[in-house]
């Protein structure tokens, strides 16, 4: 299917790796001019130069912290008007609630609330002056489906849920939309520590841990970035104009709900 917007313009933040890299990968394949982002210049560089040998767009790679306002600014100042705009950053570690400090929990809404708000704040008004945008916000599945010692990135991804839920559609009108999507478990580090964390609670090895997280998911199996990017590139599309303000659960079964 062609997408129809080959030759936009697109900020996939955090995309050296993981769900945003296959969000990059998956944009660049319709012919998206794209700047990405991630902390480590080695790996985005790497993964910045194979974008472009795979699907010869324009790729500028922003080596920052995307949760400082100096990293937004180098980002906004790479791409100024953005069609597209994919949030993402990095979640706080697991860890006990109990344990949280004041500061720790101040920074992990920062990253995972404030950080999207703030970029959003920045480009919706040119996306409704020129009659088009597209804004993916990466939440987690955990928003639903509490997942313990990821209390405070939950609460901070379902505050983002909520407070975008009214904001999404006061721009519709426009053709600007604004949709969550919400992953289950993927193959990508962030699900490999998680179970690591919980091969020490229980006992297990790492091997046998993974194949138990496995067996629990409807599909038998973890989710690719692959797969998760297609999705988010058909919500940046042409054709999906309709659906904003919406939580697109990916889990392969996982969330045991009907509604």
């Amino acid at each position: 299917m062609d997408l129809g917007i080959r030759g936009k313009r697109a900020i996939v933040c955090a995309s050296s790796r993981g769900l945003g890299r296959g969000c990059a990968m998956a944009l660049a394949a319709a012919g998206v001019e794209l700047v990405i982002n991630g902390r480590d210049e080695k790996v985005l560089n790497a993964t910045a130069e194979e974008i472009r040998d795979l699907h010869k767009v324009g790729v500028t790679a922003v080596a920052t912290d995307v949760s400082s306002p100096d990293g937004q600014r180098a980002l906004l100042a790479a791409c100024p008007d953005p069609d597209i705009l994919v949030n993402n950053n990095g979640g706080p570690p697991l860890r006990d609630f109990r344990e949280l400090s004041r500061e720790q929990i101040l920074e992990g809404v920062t990253q995972n609330m404030v950080t999207p708000i703030e970029l959003i704040k920045a480009v919706i008004d040119p996306m409704r002056e020129r009659g088009f945008g597209r804004i993916v916000n990466i939440t987690s599945l955990s928003v639903y489906q509490p997942i313990p010692g990821l209390d405070l990135s939950s609460g901070a991804r379902a505050g983002l849920t909520a407070f975008l839920a009214g904001v999404a559609r006061t721009v519709a009108d426009k053709n600007v939309t604004i949709n969550q999507i919400l992953p289950g478990k993927f193959d990508t580090d962030r699900i490999r520590s998680t179970i690591t964390f919980a091969a020490g609670k229980s006992g297990l090895s790492e091997e046998e841990q993974a194949q138990k997280v496995a067996n629990e998911i409807p599909a038998r199996r973890l989710g690719s970035p692959d797969e998760f990017g297609s999705t988010c590139a058909f919500l940046c599309s042409a054709h999906a104009g309709y659906i904003t303000g919406q939580n697109i659960v990916l889990d392969g079964g996982l969330y045991p709900s009907a509604f």
